[in-house]
């Protein structure tokens, strides 16, 4: 079943120089399963997914031939309609959690207030679920986080809180961005398996932005490759490196392994025909 549906998604900015394309014709498919996105550091990746939320403000502009959200579309709605969609249907965490909570204010109380305007429940209850959620989230001691300030967490501590954030709305959609970036190893295999519990358990569709293919290859169902804003190529998650693109290829070639050492790793070459290559659909 499709969760979401986007077909020729376009982002431009207006510059000095002319518009800029920020996104070029992505089209793609979300059900419930992990879709990745990769690609290099402006491609494209981050702003597809605030795209799908429509968190990009004037003078930039979001254009598709559709955009729907389990049928919806989400282009028609308006600005009050995107606020019931933003956080209930789909969430979106981002990368550094320093960023996304707020200072001043407890864990407990953000997670509540979301809780809360989307759902209109009772303070009492809204705890109760914000305590849940932080269990879900493998976090021990939670009537403790619940009345820390974020600065008392540590980095691992920030994005789940994040993710039990997003989740606590019990939305159809997660978008992640980057979300395991600036984590050790072992943190981010855990905040891998809490996203994959919580995915199959609630059957819900997964984004994951990143710019670690490896990981995606382990993690995702599929995986699209962004270069300059398009999709140029997509391929099943466990099949990533049999990829043929060239640019895949190079970015697979750029990476240090272990099984296969070298003196020196490839250099990415870029082809400038990339650019104007048409968009490969993302769908299933």
């Amino acid at each position: 079943m499709s969760l979401l549906d986007v077909e020729n998604l376009c982002v431009t900015f207006p510059t000095r120089r002319g518009e800029f394309q920020a996104v070029r014709g992505v089209s793609f498919t979300l059900g419930q399963e992990r879709l990745g996105i990769v690609g290099e550091s402006g491609s494209g990746k981050s702003m597809t997914g605030r795209a799908i939320l429509r968190l990009i403000r004037p003078p930039g502009r979001v254009e598709a031939d559709h955009m729907r959200l389990e049928g919806r579309e989400l282009l028609q709605m308006s600005e009050k309609e995107m606020q019931g969609v933003r956080g209930q249907k789909i969430s979106m965490v981002m990368q550094d959690p320093k960023f996304s909570l707020n200072p001043v204010m407890k864990i407990g109380e953000q997670i509540i207030e979301i809780y809360r305007f989307h759902t209109g429940a009772g303070r009492k209850a809204a705890w109760a679920k914000a305590v849940e959620m932080l269990e879900a989230v493998s976090i021990r001691d939670q009537e403790r986080v619940m009345r820390a300030y974020p600065h008392e967490m540590s980095g691992g501590m920030g994005q789940r809180i994040m993710i039990a954030m997003m989740l606590v709305t019990e939305p159809k959609i997660l978008i992640a961005d980057e979300p395991t970036s600036a984590l050790d190893v072992s943190v981010q295999t855990q905040v891998l398996q809490i996203m994959d519990r919580l995915v199959r358990e609630r059957g819900m569709g997964l984004i994951f932005i990143s710019h670690d293919l490896n990981l995606v290859a382990s993690f995702c169902d599929r995986v699209l490759i962004m270069y300059a804003g398009r999709i140029v190529e997509t391929c099943e998650a466990d099949k990533l490196h049999e990829a043929q693109h060239p640019y895949t290829r190079g970015l697979l070639n750029s990476l240090p392994r272990l099984d296969e050492p070298s003196e020196r790793l490839d250099v990415l070459t870029r082809d400038p025909a990339w650019m104007e290559e048409t968009s490969v659909s993302g769908r299933v």
